[in-house]
């Protein structure tokens, strides 16, 4: 079992930056590709960006490329978001997501699940 806790949401003007942490804890991590995901209201959930543990290969969704940073921290088996340049569009809940084995870009996909975090965006 993995389990999941995100922290670093808040609230920013257009423009600014936040940093979204999630610890993770389980036996099996190396195991895990770890993702990124957020649900603004009355939408689906979509995929943000994925990082494996190991090799540390990244992948984001085309709203976020050079925005956005996804990275991990082996020792403290934390992973980040850096959020730069953040749009009112980027107004959502996000979620941390593992999946073992593969990477995930589909909510669907997903075995675990963080509680989420809220990033409001203002104008």
């Amino acid at each position: 079992q993995v389990q999941l806790v995100e922290s670093g949401g808040g609230l920013v003007q257009a423009g600014g930056s936040l940093r979204l942490s999630c610890a993770a804890s389980g036996r099996t991590l190396s195991d895990y590709v770890m993702g990124w995901f957020r649900q603004a209201p009355g939408k689906e959930r979509e995929f943000v960006a994925h990082i494996n543990w190991s090799a540390g290969r990244t992948y984001y969704a085309d709203s976020v490329k050079g925005r956005f940073t996804i990275s991990r921290d082996n020792a403290k088996n934390t992973v980040y978001l850096q959020m730069n340049s953040l749009k009112p569009e980027d107004t959502a809940v996000y979620y941390c997501a593992a999946r073992r084995f593969w990477a995930p870009t589909k909510a669907a996909e997903v075995d675990h699940w963080g509680q989420g975090t809220q990033v409001t965006v203002s104008a």
